[in-house]
């Protein structure tokens, strides 16, 4: 507690300089010819569907690319000049070549889809060079790393957004429009979770070619090389922000609402051992690995105003994909387990609803604007509404729906519940990274606004 409390007098010191930062530096110059002038930091498959997605807008420019695997430059290369669109500047000559990335002076913004433990101190050092920033989930793996973003942007004045696509998901923003019209009531509780069976993408997806399945690290493929060593070293959520992001946003995390405290446990790790012996035997070399993950971690979080959230990740055991949400009030609530609610006076006492008529009844203005647009962007449309927020906040350069508070806040789930479980899920209290400015935040209209 007192690191906590140490790290919230470091940041309240800076946060005045970074307050009265004018937003307008940013951006180097205006935009060109109306285009956001964009740069791709990690190519894998999670940028190139960025890059894919970018290259279908009339308003951006892919200025520049970098990512140290020369196959990746070229699969971008390829598709930049497929598109007709004229070819990026490349970086990749090592791991910190991004930085001259950042350095180019007609670039206006970055988004960074890289391994995890790369996730802040690029997005910390593109707000630095203020380029506005996007980075995948989690944007942060520990409790410094949380601070650090918070820090970047209120001494620099650069915004950025955790591109939390999860968040316009279809049925996730219904359910937003029925919470913000007060379909079930006061808010009382809440469930949610990361519950996907990853254990072919943790050990090289399951490819043959590489030690039958079961080997990760550099030799390994995509995620393996990098994902499977976290589920090794760390017992923690690793991975909350799926779940938690609709979630914090239903509830108006940091805006009116915070979250106060969490306590979590894990069960024992036995998943990736028993995968590991089913596909490559008892006397493979990862079969004498112990691994420190526990294969269902649960976290209970309290807020401010009262309500519950249980946060479920269940990554190493076989089992359906699901993100288990619920949404619980006074009036009723919705499970997407079963697709199904309830709402007191609307629904047959003691009776489920099918959920779809209500869904599309209260189907999002977004979706309804923008549905055709997402055809074919990636995750059923979804990914199409997470960049289109990040374009136009950047194209605007205002602060983005989903920001570096909710970076923090979201991510320090994972190095909070990593502590408590270590001790036995002693309670953990959340730091305010916003510094009290949560008091006065106003929510976002999600029902309005364009992003």
């Amino acid at each position: 507690m007192n690191i906590l409390r140490r790290d919230f007098i470091k940041t309240a010191a800076v946060a005045g300089a970074g307050l009265a930062a004018a937003p307008s530096i940013v951006f180097s110059n205006p935009l060109k010819n109306n285009k956001l002038r964009l740069g791709l930091i990690g190519v894998g498959l999670r940028g190139e569907w960025h890059l894919a997605n970018s290259l279908r807008r009339d308003d951006v420019e892919i200025a520049a690319v970098c990512d140290i695997d020369p196959a990746r430059l070229e699969v971008s290369r390829n598709r930049i000049a497929q598109a007709g669109a004229r070819k990026a500047l490349e970086f990749g000559k090592d791991i910190y070549d991004y930085r001259n990335l950042l350095e180019l002076k007609d670039l206006d913004a970055v988004i960074i889809s890289t391994p995890w433990l790369w996730h802040t101190p690029m997005t910390v050092d593109a707000m630095n060079a203020g380029k506005f920033a996007g980075v995948e989930v989690s944007a942060a793996t520990s409790m410094k790393e949380c601070w650090d973003l918070v820090e970047a942007h209120e001494s620099s004045g650069t915004n950025m957004m955790i591109l939390e696509n999860v968040n316009y998901r279809r049925d996730v923003l219904a359910v937003m429009n029925m919470v913000r019209q007060d379909v079930f009531g006061e808010l009382l509780h809440f469930r949610c979770g990361y519950q996907h069976d990853l254990r072919e993408v943790k050990f090289n997806n399951g490819k043959q070619p590489y030690g039958g399945g079961v080997l990760f690290g550099p030799e390994a493929m995509s995620e393996a090389q990098w994902r499977t060593r976290h589920s090794l070293k760390r017992n923690a959520d690793l991975y909350p922000t799926h779940g938690v992001g609709p979630v914090a946003a239903y509830a108006n995390i940091n805006r009116g609402n915070r979250f106060l405290s969490l306590s979590s446990h894990a069960t024992k790790s036995r998943g990736l051992h028993k995968y590991i012996v089913d596909h490559g035997g008892a006397e493979h070399p990862n079969a004498k690995l112990r691994w420190k993950l526990g294969d269902i971690v649960t976290t209970t979080i309290n807020t401010y105003n009262g309500e519950t959230i249980i946060v479920t990740h269940d990554t190493n055991s076989p089992r359906p994909y699901s993100l288990g949400f619920r949404v619980q009030g006074t009036n009723g609530l919705w499970e997407v387990d079963g697709n199904r609610i309830y709402v007191e006076g609307k629904s047959d006492p003691h009776r489920w609803d099918d959920a779809n008529e209500w869904l599309k009844k209260y189907d999002h203005p977004l979706w309804k604007k923008f549905g055709d647009d997402a055809e074919g962007a990636g995750h059923g449309g979804m990914d199409f509404f997470v960049l289109n927020a990040f374009i136009e906040s950047a194209k605007k350069n205002i602060a983005p729906p989903l920001d570096v508070y909710d970076a923090a806040s979201w991510s320090a789930i994972t190095p909070l519940s990593e502590l408590s479980i270590a001790n036995n899920g002693e309670v953990q209290d959340f730091p305010d990274f916003t510094g009290a400015k949560w008091i006065k935040r106003r929510p976002y209209n999600w029902i309005k606004d364009d992003y």
